[in-house]
Order: structure tokens, then C-alpha cells, then sequence
């Protein structure tokens, strides 16, 4: 990837190299079991954030999410498909003596990359079914198996986020 951020450092740089976190396979692993994530569209100059569900797809190298056929997500994608998404955890808050010296346990992946709205209904059904699968609490029964209706497609965004770069961040307690 060769974008940046304005100071010409890599836009996966870590200010804080010592809790980079350069693990594919931990970053991979960290977003199979995120609970959510947010979202940042723009369009026209104005930043949005949107907490969202989402399921990762190790196969594919994308992230499937959801939310209505209308609304600013949908317009500011429509507009400019460059997104960017976190997942993080935060953990113990870590004290030591003064207020400007606290710190907190976190774990946190950032995704850049691109997104659209899934047109193909075969490849829209398919990202619903991660998210089912991931977010349901119990194993699918048989009739949860059937295939999405036309009516349940025609009213979900599914969208598929194309992953360009992505980097992990983890400050963790001593031991």
C-alpha cells in the first residue's frame, strides 16, 4: 500500500512502536472475535462514524457488514468508497500515582480499504450468513439454513469492505 498520512508516514504506522502489533494472524484472529466495530465514511468533507456489526471473512480478506438501503452511510459510500474501520477493546485501567500518568489495557485493529454495497444478491446472502453465523447464539437450525428472500435482500445494505492495509495496536498490563 502506498498511501500515507500527511506527515509521509505509512498510513499503518503505529506512533507507538512498542505496542504495534505486526501478527497477521493475531489481527485476523482479533477481528473473528470483535464484537463490533465503527465505521468512518466522508463525503463532502464531513467525517462519519458508525458502530456497526460485522463479520470477518479470512477467505475473502474482507469485512461484511450491514445497515439500511438509505441514510448517510449509504450516501457518503455511494460518494467516496474509502473507509476506514476499528474494532478495540478496552481492559484494566492501569494507574500509577498522578492523573497525566494513567494509562489504560487495550487491543485495537484499524482496516483501510474500500467499500461497496453488494449488488449480486448470491454474494449479499453470502456476507448475511457470516453475520448470522457469527453473532448468533445458538447453532443454526435447519430452516435457518434457507437462503435469504428477494424481500430481506431488497431492504439490507450488505456491504463488503476490501481490505487495502491494516495494522494492530495492543497495550497490554504487565505481568
Amino acid at each position: 500500500m502506498t498511501e500515507s498520512t500527511s506527515d509521509s508516514a505509512p498510513i499503518t504506522h503505529v506512533r507507538r512502536r512498542e505496542r504495534a502489533v505486526h501478527d497477521d494472524a493475531w489481527i485476523r484472529s482479533y477481528l473473528e472475535e470483535a464484537p463490533f466495530g465503527v465505521l468512518a465514511t466522508e463525503n463532502d468533507g464531513q467525517p462519519f462514524l458508525t458502530p456497526l456489526n460485522f463479520a470477518y471473512d479470512a477467505d475473502s480478506h474482507a469485512i461484511y457488514l450491514h445497515a439500511a438501503t438509505t441514510g448517510r452511510l449509504f450516501t457518503n459510500v455511494a460518494a467516496n468508497p474509502r473507509v476506514c474501520f476499528n474494532a478495540c477493546r478496552m481492559g484494566a485501567l492501569i494507574t500509577k500515582g498522578k492523573a497525566c500518568s494513567y494509562d489504560v489495557e487495550y487491543d485495537s485493529v484499524i482496516v483501510f480499504g474500500r467499500a461497496r454495497v453488494l449488488a449480486d444478491p448470491a454474494e449479499a446472502a453470502r456476507g448475511l450468513r457470516l453475520l448470522v453465523d457469527k453473532y448468533s447464539p445458538h447453532p443454526l437450525q435447519a430452516d435457518d439454513s434457507k437462503p435469504f428472500s428477494p424481500s430481506d435482500l431488497a431492504r439490507t445494505a450488505v456491504y463488503r469492505l476490501e481490505i487495502d492495509a491494516w495494522n494492530g495496536k495492543r497495550n497490554p498490563v504487565d505481568s
